[in-house]
């Protein structure tokens, strides 16, 4: 598809609404609230796929790269008819002969932390007669990056909480964390692109991942390399099917089947097909020979009912089911109590849960097992759509705003600021500087072009040409 079609409608007639004589439009993208407690800084991440893969290979392959006629007849054909109108297309047609996006981005590292209500990145055009084209592409930009940012945002959190219960409890063991939050979430996406890019925010805090097209995708747009680094990672695992398939009548033979078939490494077994609790008192005792002999650990996977309940036990007029599953599995396979005073499982046995897992959820599960006494790391999170799905882009108030316009050969500092509204659409006002000022990421508005070429922001694509190519490991070593 004409990449120039991804965009809202309104956006066509844009350019005939400035200013007579405008010549220059400047804005930015930025978070402007946080919508999740405890989070009030954002993760800059997704811009560079979104450069490569649209503002370069799309318009590339799907514009700049086809018959100008056949574009140009098109394009027409489906706005005229949208609007009812016979649409000039002269803009369109110059574009097409310029032959490249007269756009210039500028920047901040992927990776960064930034606090809300500063920009993280701004568009100008950088030839006088497509002015038009810095918010014509706003929507398809819009519509990309929020996602990836606000994944990239939440799995830092899940991060930063699962490291501070692993130093409380697991110190030795703090580098599990890498793979305690494991990205469930593929199937309950909105699509596959979704999927991808909101799996690829979730990488960079976590090498745990059942979103396998991640891979692929950090290798394209951000210069992975799977032979030569971690890039994501998981293991052998059942689904509901395959213990269905063996039947309940022979649901331990089924567990036996496994553990033969797999006879080393990590295997998780979905084990709520029908009676989690028989699984863990009567199938785990009979087959714990079996288990202790493996090359390997065995992870035992509920999927069903309150995940905190679940793993740490509860109020219950069944003595089993007010354990819960880490205590369960202690009393049977044993373990090792840390220097810290907290019972590590054997490593031979481990839990997993990943339905309905959230930040709350994720919390309490590492607060229940601490009280008990248990260490944070017993228990492996799916991360799943529950998490990631349940967003948008007023999650943390992404808006891409222009800020500054020249207008007849002179600049014009602009702004919004709605007396109906809470301050929080209230813009930038003119050109921007990114600065650190202890540590931080901060901004001033309204300072002049020497300035603001003196600011943070670097150049990251111009006219055609991405200028800066960064990389997975460096945007991980940025971020953690």
């Amino acid at each position: 598809m004409n990449p120039l079609l991804l965009t809202d409608g309104y956006k066509l007639g844009h350019r005939e609404q400035y200013p007579e004589g405008t010549t220059l439009v400047y804005s930015n993208w930025t978070p402007r609230k946080s919508r999740i407690d405890g989070i009030d800084k954002v993760i800059f991440f997704g811009l560079q796929y979104f450069i490569k893969e649209y503002i370069i290979k799309r318009f590339n392959e799907d514009f700049f790269g086809q018959p100008k006629e056949q574009v140009i007849i098109e394009y027409k054909k489906y706005v005229d008819h949208y609007l009812g109108i016979d649409y000039d297309i002269s803009h369109i047609e110059a574009l097409h002969d310029l032959g490249y996006l007269p756009i210039q981005i500028k920047a901040l590292p992927e990776g960064t932390e930034v606090p809300v209500r500063v920009p993280m990145f701004i568009l100008v055009n950088t030839k006088p007669e497509f002015f038009w084209l810095t918010n014509y592409l706003e929507t398809l930009l819009s519509s990309v990056i929020w996602q990836p940012c606000t994944s990239a945002t939440i799995a830092k959190q899940y991060h930063k909480i699962l490291s501070s219960y692993a130093l409380e409890t697991d110190k030795q063991h703090v580098e599990f964390v890498s793979w305690q939050g494991h990205d469930f979430s593929m199937r309950g996406m909105s699509g596959t692109e979704s999927a991808v890019l909101s799996g690829m925010g979730h990488a960079l805090s976590f090498s745990g991942s059942d979103t396998l097209p991640v891979a692929k995708a950090l290798e394209s747009y951000y210069n992975a390399d799977v032979i030569r680094e971690l890039v994501i990672g998981s293991v052998n695992a059942t689904e509901h099917s395959v213990m269905c398939a063996g039947s309940k009548d022979d649901e331990i033979g089924t567990f036996r089947r496994l553990l033969q078939t797999y006879p080393e490494g990590i295997l998780s077994v979905v084990s709520d097909t029908w009676d989690l609790w028989k699984v863990l008192t009567e199938y785990l005792p009979k087959l714990k020979n079996e288990i202790l002999a493996r090359d390997g650990k065995l992870v035992i996977r509920p999927d069903s009912g309150d995940p905190v309940d679940i793993i740490c036990g509860c109020t219950h007029k069944n003595p089993v089911v007010t354990k819960g599953v880490i205590e369960l599995l202690w009393d049977e396979f044993g373990g090792t109590t840390n220097d810290q005073g907290y019972k590590v499982l054997n490593p031979k046995i481990g839990a997993i849960y990943g339905d309905s897992i959230t930040i709350d959820r994720a919390t309490q599960i590492c607060e229940g097992l601490k009280e008990k006494g248990f260490a944070s790391t017993n228990v492996v999170l799916g991360i799943g759509s529950f998490t990631y799905q349940y967003n948008t882009r007023d999650t943390f108030g992404f808006a891409m705003k222009a800020t500054y316009v020249e207008v007849q050969g002179k600049g014009r500092e602009i702004f919004k600021d709605p007396i109906t509204d809470d301050g929080t659409k209230k813009s930038a006002k003119g050109l921007v500087q990114l600065f650190e000022e202890n540590g931080e990421i901060r901004f001033r508005d309204q300072v002049t072009p020497e300035e603001e070429k003196l600011g943070l922001l670097q150049t990251v694509f111009k006219d055609g040409v991405l200028t800066v190519d960064d990389c997975l490991s460096a945007i991980r070593e940025r971020l953690l």
